[in-house]
Order: C-alpha cells, then sequence, then structure tokens
C-alpha cells in the first residue's frame, strides 16, 4: 500500500495518531526532504529509512516506488509540510500507483489554504484555490482576471520576496471594495493575519522592510 501522511506545516505537534502510527508501521518512507522528515521523525522517537523523493526526481522514484510495492512493502510518502500533492510533489506517485492498481490510502491532515480560510473572515461556503502562482507577471495577470468576476472566496499561495508586487497587481485587476487577507506564519510563532480592503493591505505591507515566512493569500 502507498499511504500519503500529511505532516505539520509549522508546529509539530498538529499531527494526528493515525498518522503517526502509519509512519511507525511502514517499511520505507519517501519523502521531499530528508532532513525536514528526520526532524519530524526524532520527536515522535520513530526510526525509518528514508528516501529522497521530491519535484525533481519524482519520475525516478516512481520506478522504486512500483517496485517496493510488488514486494509488498508499505510505503509511505511525506512532503516537507502539508498535504502532498496540494502544491507539492506527489501526484505522480499516487497516479502510477493507482495504474498499476495499487491500494492508496491519504490520511487527513494540514493543509495551509484551511485554517488560512476559515481564519480569513471571508465566506467559506465556496472558494478557487489555485495553489502557487506562475512566475511572470503577464501569467499572474491572465489566472487573476479569469477568477476575478467569480463570486466565491479566491485563495492562493505566494513566496514573501513577490508578495508586493502580486497585491499591487491585485489592486490593478480587482475592485476596490475587494476584502483581502495575508495570513502568513500559520501555526507557528509569529502567526499573522492582516485584513481589509486591497488597498488597507497594500499600504499595511508597504510600510514593513520584508515580510518573512510562507504566505496564503485570501480575496472576495
Amino acid at each position: 500500500m502507498l499511504s500519503v501522511v500529511p505532516t505539520p506545516i509549522g508546529n509539530l505537534e498538529d499531527i494526528t495518531l493515525r498518522a503517526l502510527r502509519v509512519l511507525k508501521d511502514c517499511d520505507i518512507i519517501l519523502c521531499e526532504d530528508t532532513r525536514r522528515t528526520k526532524i519530524l521523525l526524532e520527536k515522535y522517537n520513530i526510526k525509518k529509512q528514508l528516501i529522497s523523493c521530491h519535484s525533481y526526481n519524482q519520475k525516478k522514484r516512481v520506478e522504486l516506488l512500483i517496485e517496493l510495492l510488488k514486494n509488498n512493502k508499505n510505503v509511505v510518502y511525506v512532503t516537507d509540510s502539508g498535504t502532498p500533492c496540494i502544491s507539492d510533489p506527489g501526484w505522480e506517485l499516487v497516479s502510477k500507483a493507482i495504474e498499476n492498481n495499487f491500494c492508496v490510502e491519504c490520511l487527513p491532515g494540514p493543509t495551509a489554504f484551511v485554517p488560512a480560510l476559515v481564519c480569513s473572515g471571508l465566506p467559506t461556503d465556496g472558494f478557487v484555490f489555485l495553489g502557487f502562482l506562475p512566475r511572470k507577471k503577464s501569467k499572474i495577470k491572465k489566472l487573476l482576471t479569469s477568477v476575478s468576476s467569480i463570486k466565491k472566496t479566491i485563495i492562493f499561495y505566494e513566496s514573501p520576496h513577490r508578495i508586493k508586487r502580486t497585491i499591487e497587481l491585485c489592486k490593478s485587476i480587482f475592485k476596490p471594495e475587494t476584502k483581502l487577507v495575508i495570513a502568513r506564519e500559520l501555526t507557528k510563532k509569529f502567526e499573522e493575519f492582516i485584513r481589509g480592503t486591497i488597498e488597507t493591505v497594500y499600504n499595511e505591507i508597504l510600510k514593513r522592510e520584508e515580510i518573512k515566512g510562507e504566505i496564503v493569500v485570501l480575496l472576495y
């Protein structure tokens, strides 16, 4: 069996009892970064063989995964944080395992945009999740323009060094009264929510020399 196991996005206590059991009982763990996964495993006194499997070597690791499953091994896949396949590597592993008729399970667990949405104060009855935005400004503009008229909360991830440029671009696409929330460092010591209209949030982040941490952006 291939078990897709979500891991904490910040606070290492945000892991389920089931996830710990699956990690303890598996034969081998494929992980995005062995160093990051080792920190989690050491906290819970779990000792397993770790093999790196990230976006750059995922295709090669698919062959290894299928071989392990053919030999009746229980394999776990984890990424650095959150749920694999959700703006993270993993979908090729899942796809090929299913294609080869092996059992795949995904445990419920941490995903950054969910607590961001719940604590944003924006409507939660429907949303559009865009994942990470493209790098090119023209592609970002095209994508955001395509969803700007949707009457649902729009969510995406953005990096700290691009956030000011992206919010400035949002100002040119969305209506002035559009509500915007920046959620950063979720579940960590310096967790913060910046809420307001696009203009007020943009003015707030302009005051700061730098913005650190992983960022979730929400608009409505």
